[in-house]
């Protein structure tokens, strides 16, 4: 339905009064974020160029934080009433011309200073759809569902300590499919520079712009590779000289440096080696020495051959949980890390999987609906201050 200008005003008049009255009621969990938000928001859309869209910017984080069920613009705009409140939502997400990347950086340079963290953890989200006209949506086979869904595919970059986790930077993976499609590019109003990518090459550019465009230190990344080619994601972070946690697939084959290992210079999967060292200490052996973890020298077989540099050694790390040998195998180039190190390293993935479930999806990171590209990525960063504003309110409560 068509609104007026006077209606439209109107609206914007609406949410500049809901902003300090209107939304009162609606406290999640009978807490507050009203301090943290009002002392947060003018830094952060401070690049924001109208008074209107910064005003807009903090109603729609208020919505995510304290709008009942699926953050959706139709539920946001009701906590400040009408529908003309709902057309000025959308057009400030879908249609408006503020620019989401100084945002992200703005709220990444503040969890910075505040959270210091360990390390830049890369988790992959599957956003289930019913239709396939939202930006880079297709079917999809999901490993940790076993099964084929209609989905997007994107990869958040979060900052992580033991206690706190946060996501700071996002990356749509969109197929070549999906891009050779005029029609739906055009409708989707992407950007002539975007290309195809696999998950790993999205997951690694997402992190790679986080560092770059945020100017942001350079720290251990923490990722899950099981699904994507392990040999190109290593090449590129150690072309960018930053340290990585990998957890891989027992699958991936890799060659034996150890010297004290009985089939050093074999190659084998990772699934075999952890066998072989299970065996040696049945049988009494002395390497490795017993215990839930066993760290092992290794290369990727691909590199065999080439003699990679003596600087360039992977760790292969074996974990053991319940009583199952390897529960857990991860692939690093830390190697001066101790295995306490590396466990709380690895450890930071679980952390954001759980933030993942109980902050993130509850302030809707995949509640967009639209098909733009830009509207998801201005959703996507208002949810992750909504994020932060959760975790610091936590931390400080």
């Amino acid at each position: 339905m068509t609104r007026t200008i006077s209606q439209l005003d109107h609206a914007d008049q609406v949410i500049r009064e809901g902003v300090g009255q209107a939304v009162l009621a609606h406290r999640p969990h009978g807490r507050t974020h009203d301090g943290l938000l009002s002392r947060l928001g003018p830094q952060l859309f401070s690049s924001m160029p109208r008074r209107d869209q910064r005003t807009k910017g903090m109603a729609y984080i208020r919505g995510l934080l304290e709008a009942k069920g699926r953050k959706s613009i139709r539920n946001i705009a009701a906590l400040f009433g009408g529908d003309a409140t709902e057309q000025s939502l959308h057009h400030f997400i879908v249609n408006s011309t503020w620019d989401w990347a100084p945002v992200r950086r703005a709220l990444a340079q503040h969890v910075e200073r505040v959270a210091q963290p360990q390390a830049y953890v890369v988790q992959p989200l599957i956003i289930r759809k019913a239709g396939e006209t939202s930006v880079g949506v297709e079917r999809r086979f999901v490993p940790e569902l076993g099964q084929v869904v209609n989905a997007q595919q994107a990869a958040g970059v979060w900052a992580a300590t033991p206690d706190w986790s946060s996501p700071l930077n996002w990356r749509l993976q969109l197929s070549r499919r999906w891009l050779a499609d005029r029609h739906q590019r055009s409708q989707a109003c992407i950007p002539d520079t975007e290309a195809p990518e696999s998950l790993g090459q999205c997951s690694v550019t997402a992190y790679q712009e986080l560092i770059k465009k945020c100017h942001l230190p350079i720290r251990p990344v923490v990722m899950d590779v099981r699904e994507t080619d392990v040999a190109a994601v290593v090449g590129r972070l150690r072309a960018a000289d930053t340290p990585m946690l990998l957890r891989i697939d027992g699958a991936l084959r890799l060659t034996v440096e150890e010297p004290a290992f009985p089939r050093r210079g074999v190659s084998m999967t990772a699934q075999q080696i952890m066998s072989a060292v299970w065996h040696v200490r049945q049988s009494g052996g002395k390497f490795p020495a017993p215990g839930p973890v066993v760290t092992i020298r290794v290369a990727l077989s691909s590199a065999v051959g080439r003699r990679e540099r003596s600087d360039s050694t992977l760790l292969l790390m074996g974990v053991a949980e319940h009583g199952h040998w390897p529960a857990e195998l991860w692939l690093t180039d830390l190697t001066s890390l101790s295995v306490g190190e590396l466990l709380r390293l690895a450890a930071l993935a679980h952390r954001v999987e759980r933030d993942l479930t109980e902050v993130a999806d509850r302030v809707g990171i995949r509640d967009f609906s639209g098909r733009s590209f830009a509207g998801w990525h201005r959703h996507a960063t208002l949810a992750s201050v909504a994020h932060a504003i959760v975790m610091m309110s936590d931390r400080t409560a």
